[in-house]
């Protein structure tokens, strides 16, 4: 639209242009009477996004404007999916009474919604955090904020190293849904493309203004009422400060209003918790599977037995941030153990958690002023339960639940406002009037009698006024024109009270008003306004009055989470058989029958057959797997790394036992495939993951590595594997803890090199063509890898198996010089005494039957063992 198409606008297309100028970047919802309308660009935009019917409107120019809109009351649900979608929405309300205002309404965009800004229940996961995070970029490394505003959460911390492959495991670790960035981060493109393709979603540069010193100190001092940095421990932490000083006023610049939610910071290092970059999180699937995205088949899906929404989002959090320090570790495991060892103080808790709401969101409702009636009965059924939660943890004895208990204020002076004034069946919306409790405003209580009465109080007054006057036919009218009145007959008007004011006579009677009677009459037509005007004025009191409890809600709401999780991981651990680990500071990973935590739930046909694993940084720091694909080497690995990260977020373990040295870090290399976004092949996207792992791993880290170096040539690629293996074993280089799975079986040859390499396969039978997956490890190498075997279990075309075979016949033939290679026939175990025969079945029958404790086996054992005797005897 030309500007000289402006003056021909009507004053109000003059309003709703003046006010779409502030917010070019944003589709307006500018309310209209019941609707919010969008027009121009906006309007189809949405209404093709939205599949609304695009029509017009007259606005004073040549043509019609271009608009659609949707009911104000279900615009909630409208505004989710443009969010979801990657839009932002400027919400533009009335701010008069239409029916109060002569001529145009006052009209004010009272909060941008943007993905990171929502507090809407119905839009959120209950189960997930909503993050928006504030990127400041320097040279000299970054400061990061991350802000959930439905929650009232910030963390906090800076990278000064200034390598952004740290910065994006950060933006892994909480998985914002919004980025916000100063001017000197599009220099950091690599995460730039990462928020793009990796976490989808929206990323825009902002006021540099707000990031930089001194406005950044003097927006957080205003905003947590400190004098000084130093009292949120942001003493020379230039780079946080100026990252949450941008954070704190974009939240300020599209809420308008709840800033007062935001009042407490969480400042963390890098050292407080394991790090798992993204690729380790996707590879496992932490949170949601690597195929569907889904939560069943995850490890969260596993362990998140939980009850409230706070505990959900805890769990979650939990599990994306494995602790680092053993006393914090063991303070969860000695609370998780005495809840283990008491299944109905279990039950009784859980019921309690049942009838728990979301306090953390409902509270930043109340304090944004958008809370309904409802939501308030939610608060105050939650707090209901809060005496019996209570009195449950009072009997508890570790230092964890003590503090839960001790840290749960019951809030009673909260849920007898509550109680007191909000009507138990309330409406959805103060709106819809009736949302005050009888008896608790005495003016409320006359004006609704009055609605609902009001021929029975005319009535009294008609009574009462016949009484008084002795004048036995008065009797009280009304018509539209004079309201109410009294009615005297000619005979009696003598008797009329000097305080009657005549204001009709007819052929027969006399008219007159009271000033009662007015006063009366002007309740009666004003009461449904006035009755609307108290609640509401009452209702915000109510709320006023919450809000002021907003630190005591917030710290009973984070304890009840922290229960919440406990209790999850005591559930689960008795369902699941799992065991208490042993977390100490040392260096190795002993773990007897261990199973994968998520694997064995999904196994309904067989028992998931466990395994033992030893790693440390002597001996056995580097464990070389062999065997086929499909036999079970990646479940073994993953198992590893999820028994280990359990351990470190305070769970039991699926183990027998589990001695866990802590690590500060897990890194995987699992699978194949191309990032077509950035052009990379196979092997490159391979090889970018290995340098990654190579150059952040320290010695007290967990490798998981599997088939390094297949994306290329053969020789290339074993020699590539070949060169990783001794770079982990230097001690000088690097020393971590590794599982190494390889196809290459010519690499067990590096165990004779290396004092720290140990041997390992995956047990097979094999007879014929034909071969069964045993799923043990068992010490020691194999210089078969199956290859066709497994491509025939896949199903692939007798003839190709066949000419497989033949063309292996010839290049085994061609290699040799004519001499076949000598195939390994049996397999040590680390007492030399114990040899497990691979080729023999009946050998291996007899000897795991000999070699059973029967006196010590659990019925597990004994199903899991008939199992594996049932397969090598088929």
């Amino acid at each position: 639209m030309s500007e000289k198409d402006t003056p021909k606008l009507s004053p109000m297309m003059q309003q709703y242009m003046t006010i779409k100028e502030k917010h070019k970047g944003h589709i307006l919802f500018f309310r209209l009477g019941d609707f919010y309308e969008m027009f121009f660009e906006d309007a189809k935009l949405a209404s093709k996004e939205l599949e609304l019917t695009l029509t017009g409107r007259d606005c004073g120019m040549s043509e019609r404007a271009p608009m659609c809109g949707v009911p104000h009351h279900s615009a909630e649900g409208y505004i989710a999916r443009l969010i979801k979608k990657g839009y932002k929405v400027a919400v533009c309300e009335q701010m008069e009474n239409a029916s109060e205002v002569k001529g145009m309404v006052r009209r004010d965009v009272v909060r941008v919604i943007t993905p990171g800004t929502l507090i809407e229940s119905s839009i959120l996961d209950d189960g997930a955090n909503n993050f928006i995070c504030s990127i400041y970029t320097t040279k000299s490394g970054f400061g990061l904020s991350f802000c959930d505003v439905s929650t009232g959460e910030i963390h906090i911390t800076q990278l000064k190293d200034g390598s952004e492959s740290a910065l994006m495991n950060e933006l892994g670790k909480y998985q914002p849904n919004e980025v916000i960035f100063n001017t000197a981060f599009l220099n950091c493109t690599s995460t730039i493309a990462f928020i793009k393709d990796k976490l989808y979603c929206t990323a825009d540069q902002t006021d540099d203004e707000t990031y930089r010193l001194p406005e950044s100190t003097l927006i957080i001092q205003r905003q947590f009422d400190v004098l000084t940095l130093k009292e949120l421990g942001l003493q020379d932490l230039e780079l946080a400060t100026c990252s949450l000083g941008g954070l704190i006023a974009y939240i300020g610049q599209t809420q308008r209003t709840g800033l007062e939610r935001i009042k407490y910071i969480s400042l963390y290092t890098d050292n407080q918790h394991m790090l798992l970059d993204i690729t380790a999180r996707r590879n496992l699937e932490l949170t949601q599977t690597m195929r569907a995205g889904e939560k069943r088949g995850s490890l969260l899906w596993v362990l998140d037995k939980t009850k409230t929404s706070m505990g959900r989002r805890m769990m979650r959090a939990v599990i994306e941030k494995p602790l680092t320090s053993a006393a914090a570790i063991n303070g969860r495991l000695n609370a998780v153990e005495e809840l283990v060892n008491d299944s109905l103080w279990i039950d009784d808790i859980t019921a309690e958690l049942n009838g728990i709401y979301d306090m953390e969101r409902l509270m930043t409702r109340i304090i944004y002023g958008s809370s309904s009636p409802r939501e308030m009965i939610a608060l105050g059924h939650t707090l209901a339960q809060l005496p019996k939660l209570k009195e449950l943890t009072l009997v508890s004895k570790s230092a964890k639940l003590q503090e839960i208990y001790h840290n749960i204020d019951l809030l009673d002076d909260i849920h007898l406002i509550i109680t007191t004034a909000i009507d138990p069946d309330p409406p959805i919306t103060i709106k819809d009037g009736g949302a005050i409790k009888k008896g608790y405003n005495e003016e409320l209580d006359e004006l609704r009698y009055i609605c609902d009465h009001t021929k029975e109080v005319m009535a009294d007054i008609e009574t009462s006024e016949r009484e008084r006057t002795g004048i036995k036919n008065l009797k009280i009218g009304y018509n539209k024109i004079f309201g109410y009145y009294l009615e005297i007959t000619k005979s009696y008007i003598h008797q009329a009270p000097e305080e009657y004011i005549r204001k009709q006579t007819l052929a027969n009677c006399e008219r007159y008003i009271t000033q009662e009677l007015k006063d009366l009459e002007t309740k009666i037509m004003n009461a449904q306004q006035q009755i609307f005007v108290i609640e509401t004025n009452l209702f915000d009191g109510i709320r006023d009055i919450v809000s002021t409890a907003l630190d005591r809600i917030q710290e009973t709401s984070h304890n009840i989470a922290v229960l919440d999780v406990l209790v999850s991981f005591a559930k689960v651990a008795l369902l699941n058989d799992y065991n208490r680990p042993d977390v100490d500071v040392s260096d190795d990973i002993i773990i007897q029958d261990g199973r994968h935590p998520v694997a064995e739930c999904l196994m309904t046909d067989a028992p998931f057959v466990p395994n033992d694993v030893t790693l440390n940084n002597k001996a056995n720091q580097i464990a070389i797997i062999t065997g086929p694909n499909m036999a079970g080497k990646s479940t073994y690995m993953r198992q590893v790394a999820l028994i280990t990260l359990m351990a470190q977020i305070g769970s039991f373990v699926p183990a027998k036992s589990a001695k866990i040295g802590i690590v500060d870090a897990i890194f995987t290399r699992v699978g194949a495939s191309d990032d077509l976004s950035t052009g990379q092949s196979t092997f490159m996207v391979e090889m970018t993951e290995v340098a990654q792992i190579l150059k952040t791993a320290t010695k007290k880290s967990l490798l998981i590595l599997d088939e390094i170096g297949r994306g290329t040539s053969t020789f290339d690629g074993m020699s590539i594997a070949r060169s990783v293996i001794e770079y982990i074993a230097d001690h000088n280089k690097l020393g971590a803890k590794t599982l190494f799975a390889t196809h290459y079986h010519e690499l067990t040859e590096l165990e004779d090199y290396f004092d720290c390499i140990r041997n390992y396969n995956i047990a097979v039978k094999k007879r014929g063509e034909d071969i069964i997956f045993l799923r043990r490890i068992l010490p020691g190498g194999v210089d078969e890898s199956y290859g066709i075997e497994v491509s025939k279990l896949a199903g692939i075309p007798q003839w190709i198996i066949n000419r497989a075979y033949k063309v292996l016949a010839e290049l085994e033939d061609k290699e040799s010089g004519g001499e076949k290679k000598p195939k390994l026939t049996k397999v040590h175990h680390e007492e030399p005494e114990q040899i497990y025969f691979v080729d023999a079945n009946t050998e291996l029958v007899k000897r795991r039957v000999r070699d059973a404790n029967i006196d010590e086996m659990r019925p597990v054992d004994a199903l899991n063992l008939l199992y594996e005797l049932k397969d090598l005897l088929k």
